[in-house]
């Protein structure tokens, strides 16, 4: 007797697109990958991929932070086309001494430190998360928080509020540190004051924006591109890039494409490496915990 299977063979074969082209190559849902569904219905950056349900799906952020989860697989465009989406390959094992994405030998089985009076400020989110996703697991460690200004305008009133002293330090990472730039006048203004030249230490890497730190290759370019004055920078670049830039939120996910494909610091310029390794070696220092 021939059992009736009601579920049949292939629970997606209806839904495709008649006559659609087989997909020729298959592309792994890395994050921060952006595709679309071949319907047009759905545009986003991948998440993450999991299993559901005894098969393995994609999760889709769009633009507005919306997820709407899809079978991973063929049905997708990229770049206008079609692609099979695959689980991204898991990374190798470590031949030696574990190490974190800044470098530092992983320190196994520890656990986050009580945090110190002691912090980091970054100027702006996304700063914040650079450095979390780079030098996340060493903070941890050293009970370093990492606290984000929303600009340079905004650190006297920071500094008043943090009281830094003895036992409590504050190293400052500003963009475009650059001789005679509002932001050079503001370290220069700490450096002179006594009562914060010894608690306080303010650097800063020579970008416009940290964007500009990440290496241009891991979004495809030779290089950065020069912004037309008058031009927000962000949406500039976005637009050399042929990315979506017409409104915040365009921004927001282009920054996740560009966050999603820092691996570890080999991806980052050594302007911002020396700088950030200065703040958490200043914050973390013994005097810094008299």
């Amino acid at each position: 007797m021939t059992r009736f299977d009601r579920y049949g063979t292939d629970v997606l074969a209806t839904a495709r697109r008649p006559g659609r082209p087989a997909a020729v190559e298959t592309v792994p849902a890395e994050p921060g990958l952006v595709v679309e569904t071949d319907d047009g219905a759905w545009v986003g950056a991948v998440v993450r991929v999991e299993k559901s349900g005894g098969m393995h799906v994609v999760v889709l952020e769009d633009r507005r932070g919306r997820t709407r989860t899809f079978p991973l697989g063929p049905g997708f465009l990229l770049e206008g086309r079609h692609v099979t989406l695959t689980r991204p390959a898991a990374a190798s094992a470590p031949t030696g001494p574990g190490r974190t994405a800044s470098g530092s030998v992983a320190v196994a089985g520890a656990r986050a430190r009580v945090a110190r009076a002691s912090r980091l400020l970054v100027e702006g989110r996304h700063d914040a998360e650079l450095v979390e996703k780079v030098w996340g697991d060493d903070l941890r460690v050293e009970g370093v928080v990492v606290e984000a200004l929303d600009g340079v305008d905004d650190l006297a009133t920071a500094l008043r509020g943090f009281a830094p002293g003895p036992g409590r330090r504050l190293g400052v990472l500003v963009d475009h540190l650059v001789a005679g730039s509002k932001e050079w006048r503001e370290a220069e203004a700490v450096a002179r004051t006594p009562a914060l030249r010894d608690h306080v230490l303010v650097v800063g890497h020579p970008y416009v924006d940290v964007w500009e730190a990440v290496r241009p290759a891991r979004v495809g370019l030779a290089r950065w591109p020069e912004v037309p004055r008058g031009t927000p920078w962000k949406e500039g670049v976005l637009a050399h890039l042929g990315w979506p830039h017409a409104t915040t939120a365009d921004v927001g996910l282009g920054w996740r494409r560009i966050l999603a494909r820092v691996r570890s610091w080999t991806d980052l310029e050594p302007e911002l490496l020396g700088r950030v390794e200065e703040l958490i070696d200043f914050v973390t220092g013994d005097a810094a915990d008299r």
